[in-house]
């Protein structure tokens, strides 16, 4: 299957940096306390698993839960502002808030809003991860090709069918990019918010930098990522199954 065989190359630059700040620190030409051995980074999670298992699950919950109502909240409004060119110009600079807002700077916000807990940390996923949905699903829709719309408005299709049998699925490839995306901002949201008001791996990332455990934060961080790369993976998944037979991006 394609997503796998294209992540094999990627675990030979990763094995060889891994070996190289093993021994970068075991030889001291590291500080420990500025890097720790990807060893002492092992041993960490060993050893505080159950604490770490139940913070990934908390930031698996509200990363994916963020990013499922950024899917389908920013699809909607992009198909809202599809509908004309007017809608388009009142509505979009809005969409653009989302972006250009930085999200520590509204997180203490959310919580205002929402309190303290898990609503806040899929607030703060959900408003990082809601723009490349929006802005990648409307410039699939907007760019159909007009030979094919010119068709379909010949033979007299509504606008529902025009949309969900010739402009949503044109999009797709675009709208699967921004997914992609909105995955990984997803994950930075939801750390972010649980820095201010939540419990997962954000709180513990914070709580470990007070006690100066480096390599507890380096086993947070890691499994953040972890995360990260899981919803990108999915997507790559969904995008290879549903792409692979008529799109020229999964066929290379």
């Amino acid at each position: 299957m394609k997503p796998l065989k294209s992540a094999i190359p990627a675990l030979i630059p990763l094995i060889a940096v891994t070996a190289a700040a093993e021994f970068a620190v075991r030889q001291g030409f590291v500080r420990a306390y500025l890097v720790p051995a990807p060893s002492s980074v092992l041993r960490a999670m060993l050893q505080d698993s159950n604490e770490l298992l139940r913070a990934i699950a908390a930031t698996s919950f509200s990363a994916v839960t963020g990013f499922l109502l950024s899917t389908v909240i920013g699809i909607a409004i992009a198909v809202f502002l599809s509908s004309s060119r007017g809608i388009q110009r009142a509505f979009y600079p809005y969409a653009v808030f989302f972006q250009t807002v930085p999200i520590i700077a509204i997180a203490p916000l959310l919580v205002i809003w929402f309190g303290y807990g898990t609503q806040t940390v899929v607030a703060s996923a959900f408003v990082v991860s809601i723009f490349p949905v929006i802005a990648n699903t409307l410039s699939g829709i907007l760019s159909t090709e007009p030979a094919l719309r010119d068709l379909f408005r010949l033979y007299g299709a509504s606008t529902w069918v025009t949309l969900f049998k010739l402009r949503f699925p044109a999009a797709l490839p675009q709208i699967l990019t921004g997914l992609r995306v909105a995955s990984g901002l997803a994950v930075i949201g939801a750390i972010v918010g649980e820095f201010i008001g939540g419990q997962g791996l954000g709180s513990v990332v914070d709580i470990a930098r007070t006690q100066q455990r480096v390599d507890k934060v380096f086993a947070a961080v890691l499994l953040a990522s972890v995360l990260g790369l899981a919803l990108f993976g999915l997507i790559n998944l969904v995008s290879y199954l549903t792409l692979r037979r008529w799109h020229v991006s999964e066929q290379s």
